[in-house]
C-alpha cells in the first residue's frame, strides 16, 4: 500500500476490514427506557470532568433497545449518563458508562465519539404489564430496572425538542504507543433528525448491584424522580471538541 492509500483510506481499524462503516449513523425505532433519580453529590464530583459541573445529583439510568441501526445493527446497551452544566451555562448529559452486546458499535463509539462502552449484556422487554430492563455483566446482575408499560403518555413535542437541544458530553480518551494520551478531549456531540413517534411515564424502579467492573452502584440511588419510556428515529451526529486537556 502506498503512503496516501492509507492516508486517505484510514478511518477504523482493522484497516483491511473495518469494524464499522463510515456514516451517517440512523437509528429507526430507538427505544429509550430512562430512570432518573438522585444520589451522592460527593460520588457525582469525584467522576464528572472539569469544565462540566454539577448543578442537581441527578442520573439518568438508561437501557437502550436498537433494532434497526445503519452499520451497527440490531443491539441494547444500558448505562449511566449525569445531569450536568457545561461551560455555556447550559444544562447537558454527561455520558459515565455505557455497557452494550455489539462489537461494531463498542468499536465506533469509542474510536469516534469517545463513548465509554463495555462488553456486556444488557436487555429491554416487555413482561406483561412491565417495561423491564437488565443488565448483566458475564453472569452476574448489575441492574434492574422497571416501570409500569405506557400508563401515562407524555408530550411527545416536549420530549423531542429536549432529545434535540441537549448537549451531550464524553471523555474521549485514545493512548500513544508508550501508555500516555495521545488524544484527551471532551467531546461534544447532538441527537438530530430525531422523530418522537411516542412517549410515555409510569410508575418506575431501579435496583443498581455492586461489580467490580461495572460499578454503578457507585452512583448509588438514593431517590426514584421518574420514568420514562420513549420510542424514536435520529441520527447519531458526529461529535466536535469541547476541551482540550493536553493543551490545557
Amino acid at each position: 500500500m502506498k503512503i496516501a492509500d492509507i492516508k486517505n483510506q484510514a478511518y477504523s481499524m482493522p484497516f483491511s476490514s473495518p469494524s464499522f462503516p463510515k456514516g451517517p449513523y440512523k437509528f429507526v425505532n430507538r427505544e429509550f427506557f430512562i430512570i432518573s433519580y438522585r444520589t451522592d453529590p460527593d460520588a457525582l464530583r469525584a467522576v464528572v470532568p472539569e469544565p462540566l459541573r454539577i448543578e442537581s445529583p441527578i442520573v439518568n439510568y438508561e437501557f437502550i433497545h436498537m433494532p434497526d441501526s445503519s452499520g451497527f445493527g440490531a443491539y441494547t446497551e444500558s448505562g449511566q449518563v449525569i445531569s450536568v452544566i457545561d461551560e455555556q451555562g447550559r444544562k447537558a448529559g454527561y455520558t459515565h458508562m455505557m455497557y452494550l452486546d455489539d462489537e461494531a458499535p463498542i468499536a465506533g463509539g469509542r474510536e469516534l465519539w469517545g463513548f465509554p462502552k463495555k462488553l456486556a449484556k444488557p436487555s429491554l422487554t416487555v413482561e406483561s404489564d412491565t417495561l423491564l430492563g437488565t443488565l448483566d455483566y458475564g453472569p452476574v446482575r448489575v441492574a434492574t430496572g422497571t416501570m409500569g408499560y405506557k400508563y401515562t403518555e407524555l408530550d411527545v413535542a416536549k420530549e423531542q425538542k429536549a432529545l434535540i437541544e441537549t448537549p451531550n458530553y464524553l471523555l474521549k480518551i485514545i493512548p500513544h504507543v508508550d501508555g500516555t494520551p495521545r488524544i484527551c478531549e471532551l467531546v461534544r456531540y447532538y441527537l438530530q433528525d430525531v422523530t418522537v413517534k411516542g412517549a410515555w411515564t409510569g410508575p418506575a424502579q431501579l435496583e443498581l448491584f455492586k461489580h467490580a467492573l461495572a460499578p454503578v452502584a457507585e452512583l448509588p440511588v438514593l431517590e426514584i424522580l421518574g420514568g420514562k419510556h420513549l420510542l424514536c428515529d435520529l441520527t447519531l451526529g458526529l461529535g466536535e471538541v469541547a476541551f482540550d486537556y493536553l493543551k490545557a
